[in-house]
């Protein structure tokens, strides 16, 4: 244990963010660069190395968080950051990006603030980049066998790492310029540089991985010829199909789905673009949905320079603190500020959209609300409470329905898919398709990042199996296992 008295001599502390007027000028992380530092190993010493630890229940990885919290107290950085890797193939994602469920299952979090769990996480791998301890681990042998993995999220990059380092030759495909899906095209370059993807990638290319950008299969190769040329397939395309809006006013001009949005912002501070072609300069921004993605909107909307940001949620605003029916360990429904709600701009629960209202030349001018309310598990209309708001471009972060089944991926390989449009699979991650496996969203449905690592880490043990009779490779999860909510 790190220090006995930790979690009662020290308080919470969290990363400090550099000031709301400075940070909305620029696109670099929200965070004070080394401000972690010189506080982490006393954040660290607050974990009590509990007889039961709840927050390897909370995370699907099964990270070993008493022991590293112990080695970053102590500051013995490698071993920390071999203990970290001995999970997880990317902390340095997970420690900008996850919401954490691990901190909702802390112990101390019964009658205390949680471990800042996710700020040591992140402490110790960049330290262990700054130290030089992440090198590439090319495999001692070669199997002989062919892997391809079509979708190079983190779900993807995980089950490459894995197969790759397992022995197998490794292909991965991805129908944008880059690598990276969501986390490259997604994720706004305030909440994570893209740096890190970057010495990421050239980490797996050093261990064998290949990379294949701008080859979408089922559109540019045929899912059933790749199938052919490789001893076995990954899927692990994501939940890319966007849930839409089926109002009246819909085809205006100036609304757009989030990952239509989200994109060209990030292709501007890649350098492909010079100014967006979708942008938020002086409009009035309406985001609708409350989650994740509509707060990157919301971020981006803000450094773009929106006139105003309204941001709508259909749901009851939630409570600051965790209610009887969402008792501890489970991940609870919180107000949740981000670093993108501190920013500016209006967030405005348990109202609908009715409408849209365009101008004479077909673009968006007004949004129609209305506010709802729950009665008998039915979400209802409340008479008289209907409203406008300007609205010049509206931006769609409502979440996803499942994978994209218009490329012809999903047709091509003859796969099944469940009750709720993701990709059947059974125990080992396989499809019904001999050889191909699906992990992540694609399979899942939309889910946290670290659900997706979990899966890609999963699913390459299966394929080692299936190509070599035997695997040594970790299966934190099954397909069946769930987030622990209520």
């Amino acid at each position: 244990m790190a220090d006995p008295k930790g979690f009662l001599t020290t308080d919470r502390e969290v990363a400090k963010t550099r000031p709301v007027g400075e940070r909305v000028k620029d696109w670099n992380e929200v965070y004070v660069p080394g401000s972690l530092l010189p506080i982490i190993s006393k954040q660290a010493s607050r974990c009590m190395d509990c007889g039961i630890p709840f927050c390897h229940n909370g995370c699907p990885l099964g990270n070993l968080i008493p022991e590293w919290n112990d080695y970053a107290y102590r500051e013995d950085w490698s071993a920390a950051s071999e203990r970290l890797h001995a999970t997880n193939n990317f902390p340095e994602f997970t420690g900008r990006l996850c919401p954490a469920p691990c901190e909702s299952a802390c112990v101390l979090g019964i009658n205390q603030p949680a471990v800042t769990i996710k700020n040591v996480e992140v402490s110790i791998i960049d330290k262990a980049w700054d130290k030089g301890d992440v090198t590439p681990q090319p495999p001692e042998r070669l199997s002989g066998k062919t892997v391809a993995v079509i979708g190079s999220g983190p779900a993807g990059l995980a089950a490459a790492q894995q197969l790759t380092r397992a022995g197998h030759t490794v292909a991965v495909y991805e129908r944008a310029d880059r690598i990276g899906g969501l986390l490259r095209y997604g994720i706004p370059e305030f909440k994570m540089e893209k740096r890190h993807i970057n010495r990421r990638i050239e980490q797996m290319r050093a261990e064998g991985t290949k990379f294949r950008t701008e080859v979408e299969i089922g559109r540019d190769i045929d899912a059933a010829k790749l199938r052919k040329r490789y001893d076995a397939v990954v899927i692990a395309a994501g939940a890319t199909a966007s849930r839409d809006l089926p109002v009246a006013g819909r085809d205006l001009k100036g609304i757009h789905f989030a990952m239509e949005y989200l994109p060209l912002a990030n292709k501007v501070q890649e350098g492909d673009l010079t100014v967006a072609p979708i942008t938020a300069e002086g409009k009035h921004v309406v985001v609708i949905g409350g989650g994740d993605t509509g707060a990157d909107c919301v971020g981006t909307a803000h450094r773009q320079g929106a006139a105003s940001v309204t941001q709508l949620e259909i749901m009851p605003k939630p409570g600051e603190e965790r209610n009887p029916g969402q008792p501890w360990p489970t991940f609870p429904m919180l107000y949740k500020v981000t670093s993108a709600h501190e920013e500016g701009g209006e967030r405005v629960y348990s109202v609908s959209t009715t409408h849209f209202e365009g101008d004479e030349d077909g673009n968006v001018k007004a949004l129609h609300l209305i506010e709802v309310e729950f009665k008998d598990g039915k979400l209802e209309q409340k008479p008289g409470t209907e409203r406008t708001i300007p609205a010049d471009l509206v931006t769609l972060a409502m979440g996803f329905t499942g994978t994209d089944q218009e490329n012809g991926l999903v047709a091509q390989f003859g796969l099944e898919l469940d009750a709720r449009g993701n990709i059947a699979r059974d125990a080992d991650f396989a499809t019904n398709v001999p050889g191909v496996y699906v992990a992540g969203d694609a399979g899942r449905g939309q889910s946290l990042i670290v659900w997706a690592i979990a899966e890609g880490r999963s699913a390459a043990r299966g394929v080692d199996r299936f190509l070599t009779g035997a695997s040594a490779l970790p299966a934190p999860i099954k397909p069946t296992d769930r987030s622990l909510t209520v």
